[in-house]
């Protein structure tokens, strides 16, 4: 294998339908108007010299080394600035070119060091190159500039350094930051030889507003930005494509490795999800794969007060099969379980909820992904018939007006966060819906038009606030509603939302939000022309999650922002694989793509082809599982790549489940909290030690590739596999490929993916069929999958979690850039530089009124348990709300959550509890004797240790 090349055209592609042919160095070229000289020259594979220019940002001009000559025009303009012309005669090889471009290049050498044999970059260094390309070979004016030499190298960021010896002064960087990210960190401090490249007032980069997205470092053509991986271990010799395995934006990337050693992730430009970009956790964030604390070996024991004992493989699923069979015996055929994961792959999913079904004879299946998104699955399809978003990530590149409710981008979603400021620079208008000022409220270059900062648990009032005056102002589409709309529930959900208790004036008392800001914000929406709305957690992990889904799905419908590009409903998905862990058959009602388990016709073609028969009835949910297991009727469970103890809400049932279970097995990379209560561990791999599929929040199929050997000698497929024969229910895969050819052989939605298609297509979005054999990128267009869209009644009820005299605050929780869902991965690596310690956010007003300082200790209670942890005081949180991550296990902070859920699919309200803060002198006694259990679990027998 060889490291994969990918070429820079210099400048960005235009997207102009109009052709413009011209001739450059006696070839003619066919290409968009628009496009570059530069550009246009590089399809006919005629790479002009150059250095400030690439095409993940727009032309510059300054580095004059890419400088043409065209027939019948004086001077010689710079090729990435000047576009093309019909007719025109470009020359970019002439006896004039060739010395103006060593002047150039003589001028840059002169001033920069020259110690390329010991340099990180050497054999990847641009300006090495354009030095040979063209033919310096003597520099008249000396090696001795020292403008930059005496520069101190920055090395405060954890994973790259910045060494100013060696800037050349392209900008590539300053412009990467604010083109590509949108964070506008870096720029060009002082003038003439002074000149540099500076985050931010001269700061180190660790401390100031960069968010090693590594944008910067990719655009550096020199050492000056560089990846302290590729100093310490060298230079990459060979490269796989592969997907991310963080958050559900499903960035591709280059994994550069040197043996089984990887160097660095580089950001795919083919990649259909993030086109180039990356964040500081995809980018950097992969250090956990080799972290000492991984476990590689299979563990068992027969207590959990008792100290892991390391076992062969053979030993280890012997001994959980054996108890899974002994319990079914005892206490009947349901009473074990399994839980798949959204972190895994398509394809392991698959086999975990086919083991649950078919080797152990229940649908006692259930997933991680209905902690967060279930709602989402309910709302959509009871809406449009699918049960998934209805854009890809490209579409708001047309979108006018962007409604973020209950979402994060920037932090949660980074690299579409960095898209959607994209688009809002351009001059797309923004009304964000959060108890939070976010960043997308206000940050450089962007400004909301509209912040509704509603009270925790009232999205349904607001929502249907919204549809109150579109529906009274006469600001449906009626065209649309009419061609596409069932008008029986038009009419129904019309009249409804036009009550007078509906009306932003009588929701204001619930909300909190000004009538004049929620009647501004329904018109720009309804009028402004491609509206898009963007979710998260922060509308679906609420007891009505799926009654705001549903009043979303409504107002897109009524506006007709749906079925082209740059609108739709788009949720945005926390795991990298949430989306697909549901396509699978994660819920214990359903089978793969969404059908249900009483479905006659549908089980009967799964009994045929899993050649076993199969439960009509459907199985517990993880809280049901829980309770059974407290009654003492479930008493199995396998988990794998889940972390229920830290992930579910009311920490304290959470645990005391699993304390009455007899055998927990978990597969998973690290001795997690879920493990502290379990008998069995079976060691998982990680994401670059397997081959499979993701599917990411605009329903996209993108393979995984294995990079390296799994550490612990298995697959997470493979692993179960081997469970599922020791249970006497034998599945026979060679390749993870053939679990995706049955999977597409079962699932209408996924007929046509197979991974040669994948390979070929670089991705496909589902629904993949007949009818489009390439994917959907835009669903519902001219119609909705369920025929016509149903419009659904949305009654705001208030939770059961109420403020009071003992608790009169609202937490709400939520995710920040640097971490990653329960931290398991990124808590391993040197993320935690930005972030160490989950805070509480509480508001200046609320801190004083209980003696409460900056980085004080407190105590967090609720009515189910309380924590504590440490003030952070801030206006983001308005009045009467804190808030809260829940990246740190130390944190507990679902001790505090309670088990109220969504009334449709049990999703957790984490977002909404109310609590009382108070000063604390540190730790609770909960999370001590929490800790000290931890401490007690985590321990691995003498002589397995040596």
């Amino acid at each position: 294998m060889a490291l994969i090349q990918e070429i820079d055209y210099g400048t960005p592609a235009s997207k102009a339908e109009k052709r413009v042919t011209l001739t450059i160095d006696g070839q003619k070229v066919s290409v968009p108007e628009g496009t570059s000289i530069m550009r246009a020259a590089m399809e006919l594979n005629n790479e002009i010299p150059k250095l400030c220019a690439t095409d993940s940002v727009e032309a510059y001009g300054s580095c004059r080394l890419c400088l043409v000559e065209i027939e019948g025009r004086n001077g010689t303009p710079a090729s990435c600035t000047t576009p093309v012309a019909d007719g025109i005669v470009v020359k970019t090889q002439t006896p004039r070119l060739k010395q103006l471009r060593k002047g150039v290049m003589e001028l840059y050498i002169s001033d920069h060091p020259l110690d390329c044999l010991t340099c990180s970059a050497n054999g990847d260094c641009e300006l090495q190159d354009m030095a040979g390309v063209v033919g310096l070979r003597e520099v008249r004016y000396g090696y001795e500039g020292d403008n930059h030499i005496v520069s101190k190298k920055d090395e405060s960021n954890p994973y790259f350094t910045y060494d100013p010896a060696k800037c050349i002064v392209c900008s590539r960087c300053v412009r990467a930051c604010e083109e590509v990210q949108g964070t506008f960190a870096l720029t060009i401090s002082g003038r003439g030889f002074e000149s540099r490249v500076s985050p931010g007032m001269d700061e180190p980069f660790l401390t100031s507003e960069c968010v090693s997205c590594g944008a910067c470092v990719q655009a550096c053509p020199t050492a000056t930005l560089m990846e302290k991986s590729v100093t310490e271990i060298g230079t990459p010799e060979h490269s796989v494509v592969t997907t991310c395995a963080y958050c559900g934006v499903g960035c591709t990337f280059k994994a550069e490795m040197r043996g089984d050693e990887l160097v660095r992730m580089v950001p795919w430009k083919d990649g259909k999800a993030n086109h180039g970009h990356s964040c500081v956790k995809g980018r950097f964030a992969y250090g956990y794969a080799t972290h000492k604390e991984r476990i590689l070996k299979p563990m068992i024991r027969s207590n959990i007060s008792d100290p892991w004992r390391e076992v062969s493989w053979e030993e280890a699923i012997e001994y959980s099969a054996s108890e899974m069979k002994r319990i079914q015996a005892k206490y009947g055929r349901s009473s074990i379980g399994g839980i798949t994961s959204s972190r895994c792959t398509n394809e392991e999913t698959y086999l975990v909820q086919k083991l649950v079904r078919a080797g152990f004879g229940t649908n006692n299946v259930d997933t991680c992904a209905r902690v967060c998104h279930s709602p989402t699955g309910y709302g959509l399809k009871t809406a449009f018939g699918t049960s998934a978003g209805t854009q890809d990530f490209d579409s708001v590149e047309q979108s006018d007006v962007i409604l973020v409710i209950g979402c994060n981008p920037t932090d949660g979603h980074p690299v579409f966060g960095s898209r959607m400021k994209k688009r809002l620079r351009q001059g797309a208008k923004l009304i964000v819906i959060d108890p939070r000022r976010i960043d997308l409220v206000k940050s450089p270059h962007i400004r909301a038009d509209y912040h509704l900062p509603l009270k925790p648990g009232t999205n349904v009032a607001m929502v249907t606030a919204l549809a109150h005056v579109i529906v009274t102002e006469g600001l449906i589409d009626e065209k649309f509603v009419q061609e596409q709309g069932d008008l029986e529930t038009f009419y129904a959900w019309a009249e409804f939302v036009a009550q007078d208790r509906n009306s932003p004036e009588a929701t204001e008392l619930v909300t909190g939000v000004p009538a004049n800001l929620v009647r501004d914000a329904a018109r720009l929406y309804a009028t402004g022309g491609n509206a898009a709305i963007y979710y998260g957690l922060g509308v679906t992990e609420h007891s009505q999650g799926s009654t705001t889904v549903l009043g979303i799905a409504n107002l897109a419908m009524a506006t007709g922002n749906i079925g082209r590009e740059g609108v739709g409903v788009n949720p945005l998905r926390g795991q990298n694989n949430v989306q697909g862990s549901c396509d699978m058959g994660s819920f214990p009602h359903e089978f793969p793509g969404y059908r249900h388990v009483s479905d006659d016709a549908t089980r009967e073609m799964f009994e045929q082809l899993w050649g076993v028969p199969l439960d009509s009835e459907p199985g517990l949910r993880i809280p049901n599982m829980l309770d059974a297991a407290m009654d003492g009727t479930f008493k199995g469970l396998y988990v794998q790549g889940e972390d229920i103890a830290q992930s579910d809400p009311d920490a304290k049932h959470v645990i005391g489940g699993l304390k009455a279970m007899e055998c927990v097995i978990v597969q998973d990379l690290f001795l997690n909290e879920t493990a502290n209560y379990a008998h069995v561990f079976l060691p998982g791999c990680s994401f670059l030690e397997k081959d499979g599929t993701f599917t990411n929040a605009e329903r996209r199929i993108q393979l995984v590739r294995k990079v390296m050997a799994p550490k612990n000698g298995y697959a997470d497929w493979e692993v179960t596999l081997l469970l599922a024969k020791a249970m006497g229910y034998e599945m026979t895969y060679e390749h993870p490929s053939q679990i995706m050819d049955e999977i597409a052989g079962s699932t209408p939605s996924f007929a046509g993916v197979s991974f040669d298609r994948l390979a070929e297509l670089g991705s496909i979005q589902w629904p993949c069929n007949e009818k489009a054999p390439e994917g959907t990128p835009t669903m519902h267009i001219g119609g909705f999958v369920r025929g016509k869209g149903n419009f659904v009644i949305t009654e705001y009820v208030g939770t059961d979690e109420k403020v009071g005299p003992r608790f009169p605050l609202l937490l709400t929780t939520g995710r920040i850039l640097s971490q990653y869902n329960v931290g398991a991965q990124t808590r391993r690596t040197e993320n935690s530089r930005w972030h160490e310690e989950d805070r509480l956010e509480i508001h200046p007003v609320d801190a004083e009124d209980r003696g409460v300082r900056e980085g004080d200790w407190v105590t967090l209670r609720s009515r189910a348990g309380e924590t504590s942890l440490r003030a952070l005081i801030t206006d983001r949180v308005a009045p009467g709300v804190v808030y809260t991550t829940f990246h740190h296990p130390t944190t507990q902070a679902n001790v505090i959550t309670t088990d109220f859920s969504d009334w449709a699919t049990n999703c957790p309200e984490y977002k909404v509890t109310a609590v009382q803060v108070a000063p604390s002198n540190g730790p609770s006694a909960w999370q001590q004797e929490y800790e000290e259990h931890s401490q007690l679990s985590r321990r691995i027998t003498a002589q397995a240790a040596e």
